[in-house]
């Protein structure tokens, strides 16, 4: 996918802002971020959960992970194929190898089901209205356009911004959770 300039700047700034987060301060926020995540009753009813390992200065997700397991929950991460992904259940990390981006995904041999209750959609930054902008690449936007589910954005406040330029391939989060709030966004 093509990237404008504006969000190429943009993403290249908040991943800047970003990326100067100390390791500790990260793992504060991410704790507050799945604390707030339990509160939300579409992620806790949910049966089967979309999620992402993370990267660089992502939200740890870990944590998150290993406790929907231990609840018995069904866990699916995407593995990218080409210019598409895929949701792939793990049964715990050692479902897990580096992948595509040196980005930790599912063996290839872990069972692909794309029909998610809810996904937890890496950011970079994000409006209060759920205008999301990714790593320009596309894959979330891509997926979400052929598969409907609920849809929650993991951020921390300093990458919600007021305006990110919307493409039309591009589609909207329905929850944004940070360290200090829960954004229902306006669709």
């Amino acid at each position: 996918m093509e990237d404008n300039p504006e969000k190429k700047s943009l993403r290249n700034l908040l991943l800047e802002k970003r990326d100067g987060t100390s390791f500790d301060l990260m793992k504060i926020a991410s704790d507050k971020i799945g604390k707030k995540l339990k509160k939300i009753k579409t992620f806790r009813e949910a049966k089967k959960i979309g999620a992402y390992y993370p990267i660089g200065s992502e939200v740890l997700t870990q944590d998150i992970i290993q406790e929907l397991l231990s609840d018995g929950k069904e866990v699916f991460l995407p593995r990218v194929s080409g210019e598409n992904m895929d949701f792939k259940k793990i049964s715990g990390f050692s479902s897990l190898e580096s992948g595509s981006f040196d980005i930790m995904e599912p063996k290839i041999e872990c069972q692909t089901e794309n029909d998610l209750d809810v996904i937890l959609v890496p950011t970079v930054g994000i409006t209060p209205k759920g205008v999301r902008l990714g790593y320009g690449h596309g894959f979330y936007d891509r997926f979400l356009a052929n598969h409907k589910t609920s849809t929650i954005s993991l951020t921390l406040e300093k990458q919600v911004v007021k305006n990110i330029p919307k493409s039309d391939h591009d589609i909207a989060i329905d929850l944004v959770v940070t360290e200090d709030r829960i954004i229902e966004t306006q669709r």
